[in-house]
This record gives C-alpha cells, structure tokens and sequence, in this order.
C-alpha cells in the first residue's frame, strides 16, 4: 500500500470501512454497500470508580516516587533537612487542589476530550499548539521511563537480589508492555480495578497504622550516613519542591479522556477528578506526615513508600501485597502513554503535522508505527540514565507543568470568548492555575537545568521545528497537487508500453500479452552485449509469430537499467503515456530471491527516482 504522502487523511478517522469500486459519471452503476461495516465501538460507559481505575494511575501510582524524590533533594543539607517534607508537600497539596478545580474547568468546557494540544489549537494558535504537543510527547515518554524505573526499584525493595538490575527488569517490563500493546490486547477497567484498589488501601492502612503502630526496628534497606553539601535556604528548597511536583503529575489524564465515560459524561469525569483529586491529596499529605513524625530517612536498596510500608504492615504478607501492587500500578501506569502517544500522534499526522504513517493503524487496529517509536525512545532513555528514577524526575515535570500551564491559558481565552455564566470568576480560576504552573515551570528550569533539564529545554524546541516544517511540507506539496481545486478534464492519450526482455519463454509471453491489453503499442526491449549477440536475439524473436516491435540495444556491460533509462528518455516530450512493464519471477520460497538477480527491482527503483513514466510489475510465480 503506497505512503499517503501528498494527501490528506481522511477527517473522520481510519476506522475499517471498505466499499465496492464505484464509477461515478453517465451510465455507471450506483454504489454498492459496505463490504464489511464499520465495527462498532464498545461503549463509554466508565463509571467515577472505572475511570479512577483506568485513566488515573499516573497520578496516583506517583506517590511511590514523588515524597522521595524530594527527599533526595533535601539530604544535599543533611538529615536534619528532611524536616521541611511536611510543609513543602502542603504547598504541592495545595497546587494539586488548584489543578483540580482547574481540570474539572477544563472538563465542561471540552467534553470531547481536553487535552494540551486540542485546547491549544482551539484556543491559541498554531505554535502554542505545537509547544503543547511538543511537551506531551516528551511527557508520555519520560512516564515510561519514570513509571518502569520505579516499579523496578519498588520491586527491588522486595526481593533485593533484583535491586541489583533495574535496567534489565524495566527493559522487561518496557517488552512486555510493547508487545501486549502492539497486538491491541487494550487494558479495561475491570482489569485495572483490583490492583488499583489494593493500591490504594496498602497506601491508607500505611498511613493510619503509622500514625499509631509505626515499629522503626522494621528498618529494611542498608543505612546511609547524610552529610552536608549544600545549605538549607531558598535554592535547596525550590529544588525539593521542583522534584516533589512530580507527584501531582497525570491529574489532566481524566480530562484528556472525558468521551469514554458514562453519560452524562462530564459531570461523571468531574466527579472522578474530584476523587482523583481527594485521593492523592490524602496520600500524598498522609505519607508526609508519617514520614515526618518517625523521622524516615532514605535508604539503600529499598524505596522510602517500602519502608513506611514495612514500618506500619510488617514485613509479612501485606508488605509483599502492597509492594507487588504497587509494581503493577506503576507498569499499568507506563501503559497509559501506551494508549496516549500514539493517539496524539495520529492526531498530529491527521493535522499534517508529523508523517502521514503515523495516522494509520494496522489490522487489529493498534498505530504499531507510534508503539514502536514510543518504545524505542523509553529505551533509550532508560539505558541513559541506567533506570534511576531520581536522575529522571527533573526531565519529568518540565513537560508536565509546560502543558498545564498551556491548557489553563487556553481556558481563560476560551471563556472570555464564550462569556457563559459567572465566566469572570472560570477565568480567574484557569488564570491562577495558568499562574501558578507557569512559575513552576520557570522554578524547574532555574533549578533543575544543569542536573537534566535542559534535555527538555532542547527536546521541546527540536520537536516544534520537527512539527512545523513537516507542516509546512505537506501545504507546499498540497500547493502542488492543488488540493481542494477541481482539476483539467481528464485526457485520453495514445499509450506505449515498453517490456525490458532477454530470450523468448513463458515469462516474455505473460508480460507481451498483458502489455498488449494495456496499451496500443508494444515494444520489448532487450539488451545485448554487442553486434553478434545482438542478431541472435533478433533472429530468435522473429521465429515468434504475433510477436510486437523489438527493439535490441547493444551496450558492451550489458546494463538493463542504464540502457532502459537512456531509451526512456529518448521517448520524453512524445505526447503518449509511456508504461514500462516488468516481469519479476516469485521463488517459492524467500531464500530462494537469493539466486535471482534482482534487476527488475532496481530498474523500478531507478525509473521511478529519475522519470514521470508509469512503472507496473507482473509477478511470475513458480508453483510448487
């Protein structure tokens, strides 16, 4: 099937709609039906606990990696720093309530879906729209690795024998997950339900058993001595509070997906995100106040969420529950961006904005081509950083804050455009959320920089330029095509076709006999080494009855390719339509291509790169 480079996606999706050919013009027949009907979509009916279960992992599962990414911030001061993860995780508790009550904004006004990119795009323009798209790419990648890189280590704390080889078990799990995804076994709410709400209990019963039964002799993991390297003042604490963020990523995910829940779909999606909303703040400030209290420290080899969890649970059954669930929740989260890059850049490519490959799907139907790409890159990110997730958490929230703030000033235009009711007070909602992430952003980048950042710094711009010029590609070859004109009439021309030969066989009868019902002149061409060689050729065609024009080129190499080429266009400037048809032989098997030259698909390759001539092939299959 040929690339659709020149032309545009069709708007309403790649769904498997096929119809009979149809002429269209005087006496031609009416269209048929559909062979085979547009299958039907299962219905989007997810309930607030079904969306919670399925669009709301990455927020939820970051508990297991955000309190401790800041901590690790804190310690450059020394242990005694760590006393600042109560009041730093109350201003992020903070955030997270204005990032809801922002989103469940987001929500009603697009309740098609209201994601970064789409918002912008309605509400901003085109470069705040390829910047959105830009930092959801990244996003979606770097919550792979994050997500992968965590569930190893929260594994790691488990069995200790696997603290030893993160990078093996996220590469594994990054396998896994792409395979499942690229044979479209989709994840359902029912599915995702068990492990989210074991999860989610672990996590409250650590925290209501450590603020009353919290036994510090359950300590797993090797201690570390923490000694001062930075002082504790304004930098140490924007650093803490940069890293500790990331825990309050994936809260846009409900928005994101608001045609997939049950009617009336978006007041079920605000509900969820209320919930979602509830939830973390709960964990998130539950989990510092344990850590605060009994003074947890981190450790080697094992994850802070392991020790509060070893600390409240012991280290029998409930503590391999409430890890294991907590492996899974993180890979069940990687799997989101699963789902999310490739839509997003179907979504592109449906815009011209990224390669029309992109928009289609394969038989099942999954975008393989976006799977690939999105698995390929986790991998290397991964590898890069050796699957330690405190070394991927300031790539993490660049990308996530940059679209929160893009979506919440796409917002506060889109209500000062609609006016509903009681707009002023939407506005200055979506406006303090546009504020607050917005220097978020500028906090990340003034302190995160040279520890990664800047890869953002660089990776969103390139992506923007990567967008727009493949944009800008597309408008000059739809100029070209004239896309959107009514073309000249359609004109009839005298047809020649041209059949590269050798010797008389059955293969030269197939390919005259179908030139001749192709076109009004036939003429083989061979080649020969020189003037005897020649004569042998032209003697054995003669003796062929029926037999069409033959033209016998002598070239001392006996170069098919270059000797058609120059023949072809000796024939340019002639008003005909020159077809070159050519016979290609089929082996049984694929070893056997092997022993055939492979001329005739060199010669096509040529001709197509340096003519306007129609190339066609006819397939000779060797039969069994």
């Amino acid at each position: 099937m040929s690339d659709p480079v020149a032309t545009s996606p069709p708007p309403g999706g790649p769904g498997p709609t096929w119809q009979r050919l149809t002429r269209i013009g005087p006496g031609s027949r009416r269209a048929r039906g559909p062979i085979t009907g547009k299958h039907s979509e299962p219905g989007n009916d997810l309930s607030v606990l079904g969306g919670l279960s399925a669009l709301s992992l990455d927020a939820l599962s970051s508990v297991a990696y955000g309190p401790e990414a800041m901590m690790l911030v804190l310690v450059a001061a020394g242990a005694g720093a760590l006393r600042f993860t109560l009041p730093i995780t109350l201003v992020i508790c903070g955030m997270l309530v204005l990032l809801v009550i922002s989103y469940t904004q987001v929500i009603g006004a697009h309740t098609d879906g209201g994601g970064a990119y789409a918002v912008s795009k309605a509400n901003l323009g085109r470069w705040p729209a390829l910047v959105a798209a830009a930092s959801l790419v990244v996003d979606y990648v770097l919550t792979v690795a994050v997500s992968l890189a965590a569930g190893a280590a929260s594994l790691g704390s488990v069995f200790p024998s696997l603290a030893h080889h993160l990078v093996l078990v996220s590469m594994i799990g990054l396998g896994i997950l792409t395979v499942v995804n690229l044979f479209g076994l989709s994840e359902s709410a029912k599915l995702l339900a068990a492990p989210t709400l074991i999860f989610i209990l672990s996590v409250l019963a650590t925290i209501v058993l450590g603020l009353v039964a919290f036994h510090s002799s359950r300590h797993i993991g090797s201690s570390e001595p923490f000694k001062a390297t930075e002082a504790i003042g304004v930098i140490l604490i924007l650093k803490a509070f940069a890293a500790g963020c990331s825990a309050v990523t994936g809260v846009e995910a409900i928005a994101n997906g608001v045609p997939a829940f049950r009617k009336p779909r978006a007041r079920t999606a605000q509900k969820t995100e209320i919930l979602l909303g509830l939830l973390l703040a709960v964990m998130l400030g539950g989990l510092a106040v344990v850590i605060h209290i009994h003074h947890v420290q981190p450790r080697g080899g094992v994850t802070v969420l392991a020790q509060l969890t070893a600390g409240s649970l012991g280290k029998g059954v409930p503590f391999y529950i409430s890890n294991l669930a907590v492996t899974v929740v993180l890979g069940f989260a990687a799997n989101t961006s699963f789902g999310g890059l490739p839509v997003l850049m179907s979504l592109l490519a449906r815009d011209h904005r990224m390669p029309h490959a992109f928009y289609l799907r394969a038989e099942r139907p999954v975008y393989r081509i976006g799977i690939v790409v999105l698995a390929l890159a986790s991998l290397l990110l991964l590898l890069a950083v050796s699957a330690e997730t405190d070394r991927l958490i300031p790539l993490f929230t660049i990308g996530v804050f940059l679209g929160f703030t893009l979506s919440q000033l796409g917002l506060v235009r889109h209500w000062r455009a609609e006016r509903p009711s009681r707009w002023q007070l939407r506005a200055a909602v979506n406006g303090a959320g546009a504020t607050m992430t917005a220097i978020a952003v500028l906090v990340f980048l003034g302190t995160k920089f040279l520890e990664g950042a800047w890869v953002v710094v660089l990776a969103v711009p390139l992506l923007v330029f990567l967008f727009s010029r493949t944009e800008t590609y597309y408008a000059e070859v739809g100029r070209e095509l004239r896309l959107g004109l009514t073309p000249p009439c359609p004109q009839r021309h005298e047809s020649i076709v041209i059949v590269p030969t050798t010797v008389v066989n059955l293969l030269t009868e197939r390919a005259v006999s179908a030139a001749m019902s192709l076109g009004d002149t036939v003429i083989a061409l061979a080649v020969a080494a020189d003037e005897e060689e020649a004569r042998r050729i032209e003697s054995a065609w003669a003796e062929w009855t029926g037999a069409p024009a033959l033209e016998v080129l002598v070239d001392g190499q006996r170069s098919l390719i270059r000797s058609t080429l120059r023949y072809v266009k000796s024939l340019d400037g002639a008003d005909e339509t020159i077809t070159v048809l050519i016979p290609e032989i089929l082996p049984r098997k694929r070893r056997h291509e092997i022993l055939h030259n492979q001329r005739g698909r060199l010669l096509a390759a040529v001709l197509k790169a340096r003519t306007d001539v129609v190339v066609a092939t006819l397939p000779f299959r060797l039969h069994d």
